[in-house]
Order: C-alpha cells, then structure tokens, then sequence
C-alpha cells in the first residue's frame, strides 16, 4: 500500500486491526470525495481505507468483520448548531414537536400534566407558528388544558414563549406592563398581554420558573446524545451555553462520570448588555472545565430575532406592517459589536454570530472585519449560524473574510411557516435571498450545517434531503401534490450537503483534523446506513442509520 492517508492507505500499527468493514459503499468525504469499498479501525482510530484486500490484510483471528453489503459507510454527522441539553430536556418534558395542530398540542399538554401530576410548572416546548393564525398563540388554550398550574412552553425557533393566564399572574405581567428592550409582549386588541412572549420578553415569565438542578440537567443530556447518535451525530458544537443554569458544568460532570461519547464544543452565551467583563468567566470556563473532548472556546453573540415574528434585524423596513419603518430587533450596535468582537479574537475566542436578517448578517461580517483589521487573522474560523437572508453584496465576502456558514437547511422549503408568515413580510426580491446556499457553493465559502434542535429536527438525512432538493421531507400521503422547489437555483449536491455535514461543521469546530472523514489517523466515528445515498439524491429522506460508532466502539445499533 502507499502508506498515505485516504483511500488505498493504511497506517503501520502494533497489532491487527480490531474492525474490518467490508463489501460495501465508503463515502470517505475526503477533499477529492474518494470512495472505498472497505475500512481498518485499530484502537478507535482509522489504519486503512481501500478495497476489501487492502483492510484484510490487517485483520488478525479476533478482528470483528462486518459485512457492508447494500450498505453505506460515511463518517460520522458533525452538527455545528444544536441545543443538546435544552432539547433532551424537551424530550423528557413536553414535547410537542411532532405535532401540528393546536388540538394536538392541547392533548399533548393534558397527557403531559397527568404524568406530572406534583410538578409546579408544566415545562416543554416545539410548536409551530404556523398552527396559530398570524403565528401568535394565545393564553386561552392553555387555559381550557391547564388553568391552574402555570404553563411555558417554547415554539421551535425558542424566539417566542407561549404561556397560560396562571403564567402571567405569577410574573405580574398585565396591560401595564411595558415591552422590555429587545423583546415584546404580544397583546389583545385592548391591550391585555394574550400569552405569547417574543425574544427577550420571555425573561419575564422565566425567571420565575423553579430552577431544576444538575440532576435534571445531567438527564436531559444523556437523552441528548442517546437521541443524536441514533441519529450519526458524533459531534456538535452546542451554541448556548448558559451560566445559569450551569451547562458548561453539566457538560464536564457529564464527561466525568465517563458519559460524554460524543466530541463537543460549547458556544458560551454572551450576554449583549453584560459588557467586556464577562471575559473573566469565560475564560475561567474555557481553561477550568474543558474535559478531552470537550472544549468551551467558542462564544455565541445574538444578533436579532426571527423573520416569522418580524424580529431578525433587516436592512429595509419589513412590507405590509402597521409600522412601516419596522426593521426588526437588533440587540448591538455595530460600535459595541466591533468592540466585543476584537475583544474575543484577541483573547482567543471563537465568535458564533445568530444572524437571521440581512442587517444582522452584515453587522456579523463587519465586525470581524474590524477585528481582523486590530488583531490580524488569528484562524479562530469565527461563523455565521441561520444566514436566512443574505444580501447579494454580501455572498462573497465569506470567503474573503474566512467567515464560515453555519446553515440550517431544513428551513429552505415551502410550507406554511415560509409562504405565510415570512415571504408576504419580506417581498418578492428579499425573499429570494433567502438560505443561498448555492451562491455560498459558487463563492467558495465554507458551509457547514446544523440542525438547531429542538427548533426542528436533529436528523441529518432529513436535513440534507432539503439542502439538495429544496422541498419538505415528503408526508408520505397517497395523492398529495408534490412541492414546488424553494427557490432552485441555491439548491446543491448531495455531495455539497454531506460535506457540510461532515468535514465543513468539523471545520467550523475546529476538529477537522481528526473528525469529519474517513481517512486514516482520524478518529473512528463512523456511520452505518441502510443504502447508497448516491444512488437517489431525490429520495435521501428514506434513508435510515444503523449503527453509529465512535471511536470504533458501537453507541447505537438498530
């Protein structure tokens, strides 16, 4: 063999290699996009990839041969943006993600509070906008469910809180109460708050809840990374990680008690108004409780809120609004933003921008152009994550300013939440701005993907189903009309998204050098699927895993 990394290599190893994979379809996700037909891991590390003969030629009377035959070996799904242990905690509270109706959501709530029957609030969260007329819930159908205990629960975006009449009492919010800076209290024609909390507005309710402890915490990440693996994520980076609660320190008990399997970054919250002293504890965090294979050095800056709520900060005015000069919520200034932005590249952060506007996008590259200018390019591989609405003078400089693209393509399709409440408020020319992906494909930025759950879905395939088609995982209905493609032209290749969901989210994460393909001296995250993807891009979404391993050990099996 050529004693190379990549297919047709292999690596000199003291003993034979403990898992031959063999028979089947490698996508190695390499730079020249190899493929091999079988894979070596030895020690949780990858010794060869080639043909069958090659991989063979290190197994030994004990090595485990695994039959790849129909089957589809890539590399472990690397998610760059994802809430881990607020959606665990989602899965083991009230998880209203797979439903769709207020009727639905009302049933999932009663079942919830009979299970809980002593809990002091009635906690969970992943209802759509797109269930309620104009995307506002109300506090009356949670009243008829659950009138007595107080009720919050997050919509998918986690932009907007919905909570019962019992909610508001408690937080004494009422007509009187004013809009806090940067949020808003959704309110009945006569002004009476009517149960939905925007951005910073859901504080208000929040910070009443009883706090639910480390132990909880600790659950709730366990069935985090249960959930992922079965899914072929092996590594994420988690873009909110709170001081209160303690999720860095939840994250290291975790990796403690020798649970953490999966390769984690942790994005610590930076808080717009906290100032540059919030350094100290993050620097405190970074160098105190980062455990191998855990690591907090990134930070994540919140720019604005959301297009479906007319809160993601725009460059022009927001179309068919009461207020016509309405152009969103943007928590900085682009002085404080450039100031926060220099701090933290100099100190050896990496900044994770929320941007969903078009203003909001270029205040993010603008401020690390202006810490680049100070500190010169210090390859911290700052990103952006959402990236809904992109303008057109602003594609290529990603690349020029080595910016990454932290996208969530599961967002770029037709249904409800897009037709109804974002493009009539966008109009015809901004919303063919939206998720460029393509452009991003044609700029030569670096893309990596995330899923943003609990705000939808965790499943990779899902996601990179609507990446390369533009259209929703189909329902599976007899007769249903086909979607129409969301804007065609930004779709890419299903080996575009599987890259991004590889080797691109490893890079954003800074972990490339070990995760994100199958080559050898990586690390052995590897993942099983039932099919070749390549054989029907079109059909990606029927695809299922299974197994996941890590390290070559198996954390999930069919």
């Amino acid at each position: 063999m050529s004693g190379e990394s990549g297919v047709g290599g292999e690596r000199g190893v003291g003993g034979p290699a403990d898992t031959v994979f063999v028979s089947g379809e490698v996508w190695t996700g390499d730079a020249v996009g190899s493929r091999a037909s079988a894979v070596a891991v030895t020690d949780g590390t990858i010794t060869a990839v080639g043909t069958d003969a090659e991989a063979m030629a290190l197994a030994g009377p004990r090595t485990e041969v695994v039959d790849l035959t129909g089957r589809m070996l890539v590399p472990g799904f690397v998610d760059a943006h994802v809430h881990a242990i607020k959606g665990g905690l989602e899965r083991l509270q009230c998880d209203l993600l797979p439903y769709a109706t207020v009727p639905e959501f009302q049933r999932a709530l009663a079942a919830y509070a009979e299970r809980v029957p002593d809990a002091p609030w009635l906690l969970g969260g992943g209802w759509s906008m797109a269930a309620f007329e104009g995307g506002i819930p109300h506090a009356r159908a949670l009243d008829e469910v659950c009138p007595d205990r107080p009720v919050l629960l997050y919509s998918r975006d986690h932009h907007t809180a919905w909570v019962n009449s019992a909610a508001l009492a408690v937080a004494g919010i009422d007509r009187t109460t004013p809009d806090p800076p940067g949020g808003r209290v959704d309110r009945d024609p006569d002004g009476t708050p009517c149960g939905a909390l925007q951005e910073r507005a859901m504080a208000l309710v929040a910070r009443h809840i009883p706090p639910l402890g480390q132990d909880a915490h600790l659950a709730g990440l366990r069935e985090a990374q249960r959930y992922l693996h079965s899914l072929g994520v092996t590594g994420w980076q988690d873009a909110k990680v709170l001081p209160q609660p303690d999720d860095a320190a939840t994250y290291a008990a975790f990796a403690d008690r020798g649970e953490l399997t999966a390769t984690v970054v942790g994005a610590q919250w930076w808080e717009p108004d906290g100032g540059l002293d919030q350094l100290d504890r993050l620097r405190e965090v970074r160098a105190t409780l980062a455990r191998p294979g855990l690591r907090f050095d990134s930070v994540k800056l919140m720019l604005d809120g959301v297009c479906e709520t007319h809160t993601a900060a725009l460059l022009d005015p927001y179309v068919g609004r009461p207020r016509p000069d309405e152009h969103g919520i943007a928590y900085y200034g682009q002085e404080q933003l450039d100031e926060t932005v220099a701090a933290l590249d100099a100190a050896g952060f990496q900044a994770h921008f929320h941007a969903v506007g078009d203003a909001a996008v270029r205040q993010a590259l603008d401020a690390v152009a202006y810490a680049r200018a100070r500190n010169g390019e210090r390859g911290l591989r700052h990103h952006v994550a959402h990236v809904q609405v992109v303008h057109p003078a602003d594609l290529a400089r990603f690349r020029a300013l080595r910016v990454g693209v932290n996208a969530q393509p599961l967002w770029a399709r037709n249904e409800p939440q897009m037709t109804e409440l974002t493009v009539p408020f966008l109009g015809e020319e901004r919303a063919a701005w939206q998720y460029p992906f393509g452009g991003f494909a044609r700029t030569g930025a670096v893309l990596g993907f995330g899923s943003d759950w609990p705000v939808s879905t965790p499943d990779p395939l899902a996601q990179i189903h609507v990446a390369v088609n533009r259209t929703p995982v189909p329902s599976g209905k007899a007769g249903a009309t086909p979607p129409e493609v969301f804007l065609p032209t930004e779709r890419i290749t299903l080996k575009e998204a599987m890259t991004a969901f590889t080797s691109g989210s490893a890079h954003l994460n800074r972990t490339d050098h070990t995760h994100g393909s199958v080559e050898v001296g990586k690390r052995a995250d590897l993942v099983t699927l039932d099919r070749d993807l390549f054989a029907a891009p079109e059909r990606v979404w029927e695809a299922r895993v299974l197994e996941t391993r890590v390290a070559g050990r198996v954390v999930f099996a069919a």
